[in-house]
């Protein structure tokens, strides 16, 4: 497949009303997305870095050493992720002319519905499992998300403890 083919591909999924295109040829496999979060279909890359080696005996310290450095030089991210209970389409509003269910910074509390997702016609809400405030919303509104894609983030209320 030529650069000018895949070029007139990328053309004719931004006309459509696709939103993917997984494509197997001889020689190749090409998948397109016009989704904003990658798929779990995206190859993932490893990249490596050379040791490099010194003639010092200095003894250098075990990467479990490091690895407790890192965890208490860094501050523990507390936040929780509010997950897509199946594959459908999402709607962060009950209606096109309505306000949303959540923004960033507003409470949410178990229980309240922060979105709905739609899967042949039937509208499922997804309800939040933790009290907190919405940090991040991480889908936009009428998104294909996948099952377990991460929808919300909340940031838990916490508890004031009486001593």
């Amino acid at each position: 497949m030529t650069f000018e083919q895949i070029q007139a591909l990328m053309q004719q999924l931004n006309q459509s009303n696709l939103m993917e295109m997984d494509l197997e040829f001889d020689g190749g496999h090409l998948f397109l997305s016009k989704n904003t979060i990658s798929s779990n279909k995206a190859p993932t890359t490893l990249t490596t870095q050379p040791v490099a080696h010194t003639n010092s005996q200095e003894p250098q310290p075990k990467d479990s050493d490091r690895l407790k450095a890192t965890e208490t030089t860094t501050p523990k991210d507390t936040t929780q992720v509010i997950k897509a209970p199946l594959v459908g389409i999402i709607y962060l509003q009950p209606a096109p002319d309505q306000a949303p269910y959540k923004k960033v910074g507003d409470p949410v509390a178990v229980g309240d519905v922060v979105c709905v997702v739609e899967a042949m016609k039937m509208m499922t809400e997804v309800k939040s499992p933790i009290s907190g405030v919405i940090s991040d919303i991480l889908v936009s509104n009428e998104e294909v998300v996948e099952y377990d894609q991460p929808l919300l983030k909340v940031q838990p209320k916490t508890v004031a403890r009486k001593d």
